[in-house]
Parts: C-alpha cells; structure tokens; sequence
C-alpha cells in the first residue's frame, strides 16, 4: 500500500480525507514514519480548520451547546470525556466555571479552539 503524498487541504474532501488518515496512524509509534506522517496531518488539519472555520461570537458555554449540536451529543457524552456528570451539569447551566482540563478536552471532543473557551463569561448564581 502506497502512502498518501500530503499537501496543503484546500477542499472539504481533502480535509476528510485527511482526518480519515489520521484516525488511522494517531497511535503510531513515536519516530516511526507513520508517526511523521501522524504530525503532518495534524498540522495540515489544524491550518484548514483556522482558515474555514467561522465560529459564531457567542459566550463559550453557547459555543459548546452548539458544537455538541452539530456533533448530535448529549451532556452524558461530555461527562463521558470529562468523567463528572454533575460537574458537566453545572457548567452547562452558567453554575460553574469551564476548568482547564475541560477546555482542554472539550477542545478536542468538539474541535474547538482552545481560545475560544478561555473568554469570560457570566455565571448565574
């Protein structure tokens, strides 16, 4: 099986493409050629997502809802990645802050940047 030569994404099909190839090797092991191969794809994937990507200015609790939207997940299934139902509750009802081991994960599970979760936002009481 020959590799895939990688080049800059520029369309959705390659985008998928991409993340299909990087499912594939992202357990690869370090300083194999898979592994290389693996941190490409990340790069690649990382620069299309920055330059299609338009995510609305909302607060970042909004953001998540509308991310787990597109996604069709639950809150069970950020509690799942997170490991805290109850905490997960909270921070979607503005009760508790976004943790940075949350933002760090909810970054990936959601594709969003992390910058974007780090923004201030009001708590209700």
């Amino acid at each position: 099986m020959t590799k895939p030569q990688w080049f800059l994404l520029e369309t959705e099909q390659e985008y998928h493409k991409a993340l299909a190839r990087y499912e594939q090797v992202k357990r690869a092991v370090r300083d194999s050629e898979d592994h290389k191969e693996k941190l490409l794809l990340v790069h690649l994937i990382s620069e299309y997502e920055n330059a299609n990507s338009t995510l609305p200015d909302v607060d970042p609790i909004e953001l998540i809802k509308i991310r787990m939207e597109d996604f069709g997940y639950k809150s069970a299934d950020l509690a799942k990645q997170y490991g805290d139902k109850g905490t997960v509750s909270k921070v979607l009802n503005y009760k508790q802050a976004l943790s940075l081991t949350m933002i760090r994960k909810f970054s990936a599970l959601l594709r969003i940047p992390a910058s974007a979760l780090i923004k201030e936002y009001q708590l209700t009481e």
